[in-house]
């Protein structure tokens, strides 16, 4: 029962998974080097109202092929077609530089394309006439008011994985241990480095595809998450025997790791450039276009995988037995022989795993993150595992889902700037009438902290 229900589980995780890689990489164009070619269009056709039609890949590797009309005051609107050619792809820091441009009339000299991109292209003014992608796609017009809520719930999705990942890290070693580890933003912002790292040294022998890019990227965030939080739990919650103690102690960990990162990363955050994010047209209203790029399903379907396999691991596994049963008696799982010290080791590797995967996520979906950006991610995952219930995990997720979405919405249709005050006024409200959260009890002090 237990080997098939294994089965379906890492069934349905490899297809989540694979759809989510396929609708990434699936004849996707990049948008930045579409961005480039498409702003010189105006250029070539001084005058003209360029509307851009169709973008495809070119007929060879590092091209692009861009269908657009141009139309001539008092002409009939001319179709016209340009060949774009860059000198890289995917992760290379310099895929936007372009190198070529064949049009109708032949590929354009030299040192046309010289005084082009050094002149025009990347100048506020050659910014400001980009002629644009077409709106008028062929999908469902639905009402201005739905098209724009999709669009927000759309964006938020990426978001709550993040959040669910850390809020499940916490839940962890809280549930075990009944303390809480206040570093697993820094841990994000670790794992977010290694990514970084990891990319980069695929980089260096000439892998520029984003997909290896981000396997190298993932090896190096989960080794590096799982033994900053392991040695660094192990010395902070292992080690000492006070709650209250083992608490300033995280925040010293949390501020170790945030100066280790300055010193070892350096101060300037590194960015990686923008992978599978040429917007899919889904519905629109209007002029209004709801899009969704290539990598929000992606780091979406991550995240969801991996919760998933959490939940798998701690129903089905012999560790996650085991954290049950040390999780709600501790004395009496010692004496059916298991190792509260290793155990607890193991549940703090699991939980920098979690922080770490989260900080690729950060990375694959908005570029990088700096040595002290995750301290506000680390605090409002905090604020999703007390209200999905602190020590429960499918109330993390849950938590995670919800503070995301509410972040997203309040952002949306609410004066932002009272976001971040509005989301600790709810978690004093839930720490009043519902201190357990919402998979937790009601009891004010269901264990002691």
């Amino acid at each position: 029962m237990v080997r098939s229900g294994l089965v379906r589980t890492w069934r349905l995780a490899a297809c989540l998974l694979g759809l989510c890689l396929l609708a990434a990489c699936g004849l996707s164009v990049d948008a930045e080097q579409t961005r480039v070619c498409r702003t010189a269009l105006p250029a070539l056709n001084p005058g003209a109202r360029i509307t851009v039609t169709r973008v495809q890949n070119g007929p060879s590797p590092r091209t692009l092929l861009l269908e657009y009309t141009a139309e001539y005051p008092g002409r009939p609107v001319q179709d016209r077609a340009v060949i774009c050619a860059f000198a890289a792809e995917g992760l290379s820091p310099n895929k936007a530089e372009l190198t070529g441009i064949l049009t109708e009339r032949g590929p354009i000299s030299g040192a046309s394309l010289y005084f082009l991109k050094n002149y025009y292209i990347d100048t506020p003014e050659g910014v400001a006439g980009d002629p644009g992608s077409r709106v008028d796609a062929g999908v469902l017009e639905i009402p201005a008011a739905s098209a724009y809520s999709l669009q927000q719930f759309l964006v938020s999705l990426p978001r709550t994985a993040i959040y669910a990942l850390l809020a499940v890290a916490y839940a962890l070693v809280f549930g075990l241990s009944g303390r809480i580890n206040l570093a697993f933003g820094e841990l994000a912002a670790v794992g977010a480095a290694g990514t970084v790292a990891g990319a980069s040294l695929a980089i260096v022998p000439g892998v520029t595809s984003p997909l290896l890019g981000l396997g190298a990227g993932l090896a190096a965030a989960l080794f590096a998450g799982t033994i900053h939080s392991a040695v660094g739990g192990y010395f902070t919650i292992g080690r000492i025997p006070g709650a209250q103690a083992s608490l300033i102690a995280t925040v010293g960990l949390s501020l170790f790791l945030m100066e280790y990162l300055r010193l070892v990363q350096s101060p300037v955050t590194v960015w990686l450039p923008p992978i599978w994010s040429e917007p899919w047209p889904l519905a629109r209203s209007g002029d209004f276009l709801v899009s969704l790029t290539p990598i929000t399903p992606t780091t979406t379907g991550i995240g969801l995988v991996v919760a998933l396999l959490l939940l798998w691991l701690m129903k089905s596994t012999g560790f996650g037995r085991a954290w049950r049963a040390y999780a709600d008696d501790a004395q009496a799982a010692a004496l059916f022989g298991i190792d509260g010290p290793r155990l607890l080791l193991q549940t703090l590797a699991l939980a920098g795993a979690m922080a770490a995967l989260a900080g690729l996520l950060i990375v694959a979906q908005y570029g990088g993150l700096g040595f002290a950006g995750g301290f506000q991610y680390g605090l409002k995952a905090l604020i999703a595992a007390i209200i999905g219930g602190i020590g429960s995990i499918p109330g993390a997720l849950l938590g995670g889902f919800a503070v995301g979405l509410f972040e997203t919405l309040w952002s949306a249709y609410l004066p932002i700037e009272a976001r971040d005050i509005a989301l600790y006024v709810a978690l004093v409200v839930f720490l009043i009438f519902r201190p357990g959260g919402l998979f937790g009890t009601r009891d004010p002090t269901p264990r002691p902290i």
